[in-house]
C-alpha cells in the first residue's frame, strides 16, 4: 500500500458529543484520516459499533459537514444539519461514515451545497447507479479500515478536483473552531479579505450555512463542553459564559443553547452522569 491509500487513526479528541466528555470517546466508535488525495475534501472518516442489551440515546451538535453514512439498508447523504442529530441505538448495529471538510463536498454534487442543508438523500439520488453496490461493499468485511478503503474507490471514482475556495472556508471554520475569541463575522472579514456579501455567498455555494451560523454553532460547542468537563457545572456562572462566547447578555445564550441543545444550560448539567 502506498502513501496515496494509506489510512491512519485519528486520535484527536472528537468535538460536539453531548454529555460525553472529549477525550473519552464511546466503545466501538473509531476515526480515521483520509488518504492523502483525498484530504483537500474529505475531514475523516469514522465508525460507531454496538452490541446493546438496553437501548441507550446519542446526542451530537451541528457540524458545517456534509456526511456520508453507510448502514445496512439506511445509506444516506447528510446535509449539515440544522439542529442537534438524536439517534437511539439497540440490539446490534454499524456504520461507516465519511464526514467532509467544511466545503469538501462541493465537487462531488452540481449546484451549491445550501440545497442539501437540513436534507437527507438517497446515495442514489446524488451518485446515481454507480452507488448502489456502495453500501455491501464497504459493509462487507468487518475491519473498518477495509471498508473505508472502498469509499475512497468510490469518491475517487468521482474525480473530484481540488479547489481553492475549499482551502478558504474550510480554513476559516477550522480557525472558528479553535479560536473562541472569533465572535463576529466582521472578523472572518478581515480573516478573508473578501465583503460580508461575497463570504456569504461562498459559505452558501460550498459549505451550506453562513459563516454566522459556524460562529454561533462553535460556540455553543464550547459552552456545552466546558459544562460537561467542569468539576462542579452546578457552580457555573451562566452570565459570565455568556460573556466569554460573546453573548451579550444571559438570556440570549440559554435562549441559543435550550434550542440547539434541547435543555437550558442548567438542566443540561444536571443531565450528566458524573
Amino acid at each position: 500500500m502506498n502513501k496515496r491509500d494509506t489510512i491512519r487513526p485519528k486520535l484527536v479528541p472528537p468535538r460536539g458529543i453531548l454529555r460525553a466528555r472529549a477525550d473519552l470517546p464511546a466503545p466501538g466508535y473509531g476515526r480515521y484520516w483520509p488518504a492523502e488525495d483525498l484530504a483537500p475534501f474529505v475531514e475523516h472518516f469514522w465508525t460507531v459499533s454496538w452490541d446493546l442489551e438496553t437501548p441507550e440515546t446519542r446526542e451530537v451538535l451541528p457540524h458545517p459537514s456534509v456526511q456520508i453514512v453507510l448502514e445496512a439498508g439506511a445509506s444516506r447523504v447528510a446535509g449539515v444539519p440544522r439542529g442537534r442529530f438524536t439517534r437511539q441505538l439497540e440490539g446490534r448495529g454499524r456504520v461507516l461514515g465519511t464526514k467532509f471538510r467544511p466545503g469538501g463536498f462541493r465537487p462531488f454534487i452540481h449546484g451549491p451545497v445550501s440545497a442539501l442543508t437540513g436534507r437527507v438523500t438517497t446515495l442514489s439520488e446524488l451518485f446515481g447507479p454507480l452507488a448502489h453496490a456502495l453500501e455491501a461493499e464497504a459493509l462487507a468485511p468487518q475491519d473498518a479500515v477495509a471498508g473505508f478503503e472502498r469509499v475512497q474507490e468510490f469518491l475517487r471514482g468521482r474525480h473530484p478536483v481540488p479547489d481553492d475556495n475549499i482551502d478558504l472556508v474550510s480554513g476559516i471554520a477550522e480557525r472558528v473552531a479553535k479560536d473562541r475569541e472569533i465572535m463576529r463575522v466582521e472578523q472572518l472579514v478581515q480573516l478573508s479579505g473578501l465583503s460580508v456579501r461575497a463570504l456569504q455567498r461562498l459559505f452558501s455555494e460550498y459549505v451550506g450555512v453562513s459563516p454566522k451560523w459556524i460562529i454561533q454553532r462553535y460556540r455553543l460547542h464550547e459552552a456545552a463542553q466546558r459544562i460537561v468537563d467542569a468539576p462542579d457545572p452546578g457552580a457555573e456562572n451562566w452570565a459570565s459564559l455568556a460573556l466569554d462566547l460573546g453573548y451579550s447578555d444571559q438570556a440570549h445564550f440559554i435562549r441559543d443553547f435550550r434550542r440547539i441543545v434541547g435543555q437550558t444550560p442548567a438542566v443540561y448539567a444536571r443531565s450528566i452522569e458524573r
